[in-house]
Order: structure tokens, then sequence, then C-alpha cells
């Protein structure tokens, strides 16, 4: 993490100390929802900056030994007195204003570098913001800075360790030390959880907004693919990739993402999606009920740790207490194949993409890379890049033959049938159901560099290989960490998601935050 100068971080703390001290006591700023952040911004009872100044202040005292904050906006102050200025002004707020928001570092934004992690791309400043950022900012949100995540996304090699890069080192579990964040959005899912951000931006190319929100406590959205625009993020799959929110609460990822979502020329998938508006999702989240819902329970999708099915099955109780009709033991099957066939279609599909993204960088030196060069960075640079896991999929990704390819074709066509006509859609319509559940994954494991990652289990595959939404909110603690409990359905089924998960959310009521633990647990 780029660290603030002394100076500087001293005078962000005076000011935070003289502002909470002048409003008196009060729920710290990191615990409010963004409603009521939002009220008081524009209320004028607390200004942007002096909110801007309380987060920066709480990563530059908090975030050294969890690593989630990659670098700081150099701007962030001025953003927030430009909007405090605004406001002063007579203009109107955004539904956003003044609201501290946290990016992936393979996002791009027109003040810093965006580099997914690695030292090939760490002078990647293409000034530009993505449409999503350009939204937010449009919103009225400060970007506060870029998170720290697992290198390219988590599609570089084999026994990788989620949540390391080159470039930002590991990112750890806010809940203990000794635990893995998860990833690839690691650092947004652990800052947000240490109260780094009110939010922070995630993407999902598979698990990679659920099971980071889900290690760490915190509630996302993997939106429907084409709901927000991929244009200007280092990609992975176009058939799966997506940006989406993280947030200690639905509501509060509701209601970033309600100002995410829209069409982008450049992203053929926005074209696709409904006309919603921002109040169409906002709605869900104040018709939170689980009254009149078929929800149907799935069991065997993974091997989960006996106490997550425990504690999925008191998640069960809990919605059919709440008014749901609960339809048990629904269960998916892969066809034979299928893993390879998703394996296949991201070899060609990253490829494919990458290349394409590196061409397009306005840095003429970095437009002129392309995989085949960075794996050649990678061997020159094997003891910062390669000192725990190796490139394998980077490597097979570049022999593969293109997305016009018959193997790539078929294999698209393979796992599409497999999670939408055969998976997903024929599940709600088989069982009568308006969603599916299942446990968002395990309890953190230990970071283990040698060996990798071990996943306790995770049911992200079916809302990722379909491009279908998923919605995943805390379930409970099994042995002080976090587990998650993720609702998925059809394509653009967001508002009825928000709406069940919501209602569960509000049921469940809340899970303790983290005191990130040193010692950790055994």
């Amino acid at each position: 993490m780029n660290l603030k100068p002394s100076h500087r971080k001293a005078l962000i703390g005076f000011v935070v100390l003289m502002i909470c001290a002048a409003a008196g006591a009060q729920t710290p700023w990191h615990e409010q929802p963004i409603d009521e952040l939002h009220q008081q911004l524009v209320g004028r009872q607390i200004s942007a900056e002096a909110l801007t100044a309380h987060f920066l202040d709480r990563i530059d005292t908090l975030d050294a030994e969890l690593a989630s904050v990659l670098a700081l906006d150099p701007t962030a102050l001025d953003q927030a007195r430009a909007l405090d200025e605004h406001l002063a002004g007579g203009g109107e707020p955004g539904p956003l204003h003044g609201i501290p928001i946290l990016l992936k570092d393979n996002i791009e934004t027109r003040d810093q570098p965006t580099s997914a992690g690695s030292l090939a791309l760490s002078s990647n400043h293409t000034g530009r913001d993505a449409p999503l950022v350009a939204r937010l900012r449009a919103a009225g949100a400060v970007i506060l800075g870029k998170t720290n995540l697992s290198e390219w996304a988590n599609f570089r090699g084999e026994r990788s360790s989620s949540g390391w890069s080159a470039l930002g080192g590991q990112t750890r579990n806010p809940y203990d030390l000794t635990r893995t964040p998860c990833g690839s959005s690691a650092g947004s899912g652990a800052a947000v959880a240490a109260g780094f951000a009110p939010v922070a931006i995630g993407t999902e190319t598979n698990g990679s907004i659920v099971c980071p929100a889900s290690a760490n406590g915190n509630a996302g959205i993997k939106p429907t693919v084409g709901l927000v625009s991929r244009t200007h993020i280092v990609p992975i799959s176009h058939s799966q990739d997506t940006a989406g929110p993280m947030a200690m609460d639905l509501a509060d990822a509701t209601r970033v993402l309600a100002a995410s979502m829209g069409v982008d020329p450049a992203d053929e998938a926005t074209s696709q999606r409904p006309d919603w508006r921002a109040e169409d999702l906002l709605a869900a989240l104040d018709n939170a009920s689980l009254e009149g819902l078929r929800i149907g329970v799935m069991r065997g999708l993974s091997d989960f740790h006996p106490d997550v099915n425990q504690a999925y099955d008191q998640a069960v109780a809990q919605l059919r207490e709440a008014g749901a009709e609960i339809i048990d033991e629904v269960s998916l099957e892969w066809p034979d194949g299928f893993w390879d066939d998703t394996y296949t279609v991201l070899l060609h599909e990253f490829r494919h993409a990458l290349n394409a993204y590196l061409g397009d960088l306005p840095d003429t030196d970095l437009s002129q890379l392309d995989l085949a060069a960075l794996i050649e960075f990678n061997q020159q640079h094997a003891e910062l890049e390669l000192p725990w896991f190796g490139q394998e999929h980077f490597e097979r990704a570049e022999e593969t033959s293109g997305i016009e390819s018959e193997e790539y074709l078929e294999a698209l066509a393979r796992v599409h049938a497999a999670t939408r006509a055969d998976g997903i859609d024929r599940l709600l319509a088989e069982h009568e159901v308006d969603l599916l559940i299942s446990p968002s994954g395990g309890p953190a494991w230990k970071i283990d560099w040698i060996n990798g990652d071990h996943f306790g289990g995770g049911s992200s595959t079916p809302a990722a290989v379909s491009g279908y939404p998923a919605v995943t909110v805390p379930m409970g603690l099994v042995h002080g960490l976090p587990v998650g409990l993720s609702f998925f359905a059809g394509r653009y089924s967001e508002p009825t998601l928000i709406r069940a998960a919501r209602a569960f959310e509000l049921q469940r009521g809340a899970v303790a935050r983290p005191s990130a633990r040193p010692g950790g647990t055994p």
C-alpha cells in the first residue's frame, strides 16, 4: 500500500478528531449504512471531506497488517472538497453524494494506475475512467483508492494463494490474520469488513465476488453479465466477467449497484439489459419479504464443512419461519466433461480478451504487450512474480486457437446448456420455485503459499458460467469465521434475489464484525 506522508496522516487524524469531538458521541461513521451517511452529508451535518478523511485515516492506521488497499487515490480529498462546494453552491446531490468507494485494481481510473496486481502493468496509467467508475462519480461517489487482488484475478497459475499479488503482497482476513480473504477480489472484501470504506467494487469470473464477500462477512452482488459495463476492466472472460459491489449489508450494495448499471456502446452485453431504473432495484429493498416466495434448497452442490451444513439448515428454518415455502433436496449434476469445457472456454476467451485490452492501452510501450510477452516478463522476473506458483493458465491460454475455433464454440455451447436450459432454468421450472439457495462457501482457510488455496466448498459456478446473477449475505459464523448464503435464479432476476436476501438478512440479524485477531484459530 502507498501510505500518505506522515505529516498528511497527522493532519487527517486531527481533522477527524475535531469533527468527531464536535459531533459528540455517535455510531462511528465506518459502522453507519450509506443511507444514514447520505442523509447527514446532504443535510450538511457532516462534510464529504471529513468523511473521506475518516476513512483515509483508518486505512493509514490499520491496513499495514491486512494489506487490503494497494494504493490510495491522491485526489480523494480534492474530490470530496469539490462535492462539498457543489452542495454549498446549491447543486443537487447525487444518490451517492460524498460516499467513499474503493475499487479492485483491475478497474481503470483516471487518477491511478491499473495493474491487476502485476509488476508488468505497474505503470499502466491510462488517464481514463472505466464507464462503471464514471457512473459512480456522476452519482457523487468519492473514489478512495484501489484494492489488492489475486494477481490477474487469479487466472495465472495453479496452486495460487487468494489475495496474493506481486505488487500488493498478501491480503489477509480481518477475522483472522492467518487466514485467507478469498479472492480474487480479496482486498475489496477485506477492506469493507475492516471498515475502510462503506463499499468496494469487485469483479467476478467465477466466485471472485461471492467468495470474498462470504469469507469476510459482507453482502455481495454478482450481477447478470451485461447489467454493468466491463469496458476498461482487465478481462478474463467476455461470457462470465462482471463487476459488482460488496458492502456491510445488502441495502448498501444494492444502492451502489443501482448507480453502477447502464448501457455502454462499447460493451455489447449491456445492450441486452432490461430497461430498469435505479428505483426498480431500490424497490426490492422496500419490498423485502419472503412471503409467497418458493425457494429451492440446493443440496450436494459442493462438499461443505459439517458446521456449514448445520448453519445452512438453520438458515432454511429461518426462511421458512419468515414465510417462504421451502422445496428441499434440489440437486444439480454436471454432465461428463463439464469442468474441462469450462476451462477450455476460459483459456480461449482470456487470450482473446487480454490481447485486445493490452492493444487498446494509451501507453505505446504497454500497448505492444500481449500474453506471450507477459509470460516472458514473468519468466524474467521470476523471483518477484513466480516465487510461490507458476503461470500454467497463461501458458495454456497462449496455445489456444481463437474464439472462432470449433473447439471453443462447442465447449461454450455445452457449458451454457448445462448451466442455463439444463441447469438453473430447468430447476426453477421443474420445482416451480422463484429462486435457489446454497451456502456460498466454507470458512476461510489458512494462508499457505507453498500448497496454495484449499477451498472448503463453493456454489458460485451455476450463476458464474450461465452469466446469471447471484447475491450472498452473511449466514452466520463457523468457529468465529463468517460464511455466506447465496441466492440465485435466472437472467436479470436481481430484484427477486435482493428482495429475498434482504428479508433473510433482516430476519437473521447482524453478524459480529471482525477484530483482526493476529493469533488466529488453529
